[in-house]
């Protein structure tokens, strides 16, 4: 019995002294819409500090791929293809090959062998949490590779593409961003944390600035574009730690 104790006794110390993750210890800079530094934020581990983890992150990409498929295609095959109903010629004499219909998939506007079928479900599941995990691990290297910044908050003077251009412009004045502005595809992801019309309708002619609410932030949004911001950091974080839950 001594020894079951001591035993015991030596596995949780062993787990005690594990390291426990941490939801917080990182620090990020904070700048306003003119690209100036105002402060700092503390980021959580949880979501900025995680290792890079490329099978999760491939899985949760390729079935967000395989859901968006329409699965409208469709072909017809050697049944549903209209005609056909009358053998070609005769069995034996002819010294042809012998042929019984013409809508077979070897004729010329016969059916479709193997082709693709409406029918085909092409959707896949993703856990919430493998979801968000993987999201988590996507903005962690993009905070480790220095192209995902925070913005205090985002404003267009009017909904319009001049009001938004100078947004940009002004956002691409952050230390580490500059090229931003020179890029013509796929140069940011701007996530807000709430509802911005002006911003919406503003940017809506660009075609290398996707805008969209930090609550429909997802992998390949993040890994299609070179540069994240995230404006009002503190409400953005916490509606990504809500993923968790």
């Amino acid at each position: 019995m001594e020894k079951d104790k001591a035993k015991i006794n030596k596995k949780t110390s062993k787990a005690e002294s594990r390291p426990q993750p941490s939801s917080v210890g990182m620090e990020a800079k904070i700048y306003n819409q003119k690209g100036k530094e105002t402060g700092t934020i503390t980021l959580p581990e949880s979501i900025f500090g995680l290792s890079r983890s490329d099978k999760l992150i491939h899985q949760v990409a390729v079935s967000m791929q395989s859901n968006m498929r329409a699965g409208t295609a469709h072909t017809k095959n050697r049944g549903e293809v209209s005609g056909g109903g009358k053998k070609p010629w005769q069995q034996k004499g002819t010294g042809r090959a012998r042929h019984g219909s013409t809508r077979s998939p070897i004729w010329k506007g016969g059916g479709v062998t193997h082709g693709p079928r409406s029918d085909k479900d092409y959707s896949k599941k993703i856990n919430k949490k493998m979801r968000a995990k993987a999201l988590y691990a996507v903005l962690s290297a993009k905070f480790k590779s220095g192209n995902l910044f925070f913005v205090d908050s985002l404003s267009v003077s009017e909904a319009k593409t001049k009001a938004a251009k100078s947004a940009f412009l002004d956002l691409a004045k952050i230390p580490g961003a500059e090229k931003m502005a020179t890029r013509k595809k796929n140069a940011l992801y701007l996530a807000l944390s709430g509802k911005n019309e002006d911003a919406v309708r503003g940017f809506s002619n660009f075609s290398n600035v996707v805008l969209d609410d930090v609550r429909n932030m997802n992998v390949l949004d993040v890994l299609n574009n070179r540069y994240v911001i995230i404006s009002s950091p503190e409400e953005s974080i916490a509606a990504l730690l809500a993923r968790m839950k």
